[in-house]
């Protein structure tokens, strides 16, 4: 497995915000959000090859009692499925962090689906060919749906501005069977000062359309650091 981070913290983001979690990062994804927060997992994929028994070793070796597996994309590795069946059987509360574009039969009790929106795509300057490929790939209704249906999930949203919000209202129409309840938008910034910013009106688009508004807690508490 190709890791970027293995470290313990608190989950920053969604239904379990401020819960002592062990993480694990893999590097490598099919997406080129510009304004992804792990960049050395994505346009710049670094880090290291791990056996997937050192990896579930380390996993198990901590106090922690939730797991989280994030990346890049997680589910771009098969050893995922493996590694969450012996996470599961130790009793690891496990949630899988996706962008829900690919679909692995993995062991998880929370699949926390971060939907790229057009606000994502990086622009042509910077990229041509991953401006068309990202594009094309990062809305895959078939997987999205596959995972509402057989998980407990939730639906995370990044917001860069308040005209956003009519991608997402777009996306909820095509898929009429997550709740609102399910959905959290969460403010695209990476400083604590742009977070507070963002949130006063990210806020107001929430309680009008019944969504709730996921924190960014590593970053209100750790800033923008890799291991947090």
């Amino acid at each position: 497995m190709f890791i970027s981070e293995l470290f313990e913290s608190i989950q920053g983001e969604g239904r379990y915000v401020g819960v002592p979690s062990v993480f694990l990062r893999t590097s490598g994804c099919n997406l080129r959000c510009w304004f992804c927060d792990t960049p050395e997992t994505s346009w710049e994929p670094r880090g290291q090859h791990m056996p997937l028994e050192d990896v579930t070793a380390k996993l198990l070796e901590s106090e922690c009692d939730h797991a989280v597996l994030t990346g890049g994309e997680p589910l771009l590795v098969s050893e995922m499925v493996p590694l969450t069946e012996s996470l599961s059987q130790a009793g690891k509360v496990i949630t899988i962090e996706t962008a829900g574009t690919v679909f692995l039969p993995v062991q998880a009790d929370l699949i926390s689906l971060s939907p790229k929106l057009a606000n994502s795509t990086p622009s042509l300057e910077r990229s041509e060919r991953w401006h068309y490929r990202h594009e094309e790939l990062r809305h895959q209704p078939d997987v999205i749906q596959q995972f509402v249906q057989e998980y407990d999930y939730q639906i995370k949203f990044v917001v860069d501005r308040p005209e956003d919000i009519n991608d997402v209202l777009r996306w909820c129409d095509e898929f009429p069977t997550v709740t609102p309840d399910h959905v959290y938008l969460m403010a695209q910034a990476i400083e604590a000062d742009v977070l507070q910013t963002k949130n006063a009106w990210l806020n107001e688009l929430a309680e009008t359309h019944g969504f709730q508004v996921s924190p960014r807690l590593h970053i209100e508490l750790f800033g923008h650091t890799p291991g947090t």
